[in-house]
């Protein structure tokens, strides 16, 4: 994006002016310092806004160029710091918040009380179960609690994978009807 600043208030700042002059080669300068020309387009427009932004004094600068360099060259430094920080905090959050062994993230048990409620849900089920039929409780179990497929507990039971399918969508509805709040 260019800056179209105001003539008038352009040649009354001459650093601003500097600025405008030579923006696409502080674009370039940033853009080979950090790796990437949006992250120079920033940069860049993050001076253009500290520059108009500063008090005009009677400022007397020696090497106007090497300022504006270098007030690049500041801000890019200040981005990476900040990003550095940021991604310091996030690491040290994640190793407070979570277990890690041999570089693998491992799930923390739940609460208590959400453990006692899952056990409690399972006696429930499990004892539904076993006042299914018996081919439909027998489909279930194997499919469902014990993570057979469909054509391996058909295998299994010795029925064809439709019987299967239709004993475990039965006990699925006899299931949730008894098991429903």
């Amino acid at each position: 994006m260019r800056h179209t600043g105001s003539v008038a208030a352009d040649s009354d700042d001459p650093l601003l002016a500097l600025y405008l002059a030579r923006r696409s080669n502080l674009v370039r300068f940033l853009a080979a310092r950090a790796g990437s020309v949006t992250a120079a387009e920033d940069l860049t427009q993050e001076l253009y806004l500290k520059l108009a932004a500063r008090e005009r004094g009677g400022e007397d600068v020696g090497n106007p160029t090497a300022l504006l360099y270098r007030m690049a060259l500041n801000l890019m430094l200040d981005r990476a710091r900040g990003e550095t920080r940021s991604a310091q905090r996030d690491t040290a959050w994640r190793q407070a918040v979570r277990t890690e062994i041999g570089g693998v993230d491992i799930a923390e048990e739940p609460p208590a009380d959400e453990a006692a409620a899952s056990a409690q849900r399972m006696r429930a089920l499990l004892a539904a179960v076993q006042d299914l039929p018996p081919q439909a409780g027998r489909a279930f179990r194997l499919h469902k609690l014990e993570g057979l497929s469909q054509a391996q507990t058909a295998q299994a039971m010795g029925l064809s994978v439709k019987a299967v399918e239709k004993h475990v969508a039965a006990a699925l509805k006899a299931l949730t009807q008894k098991l429903s709040p």
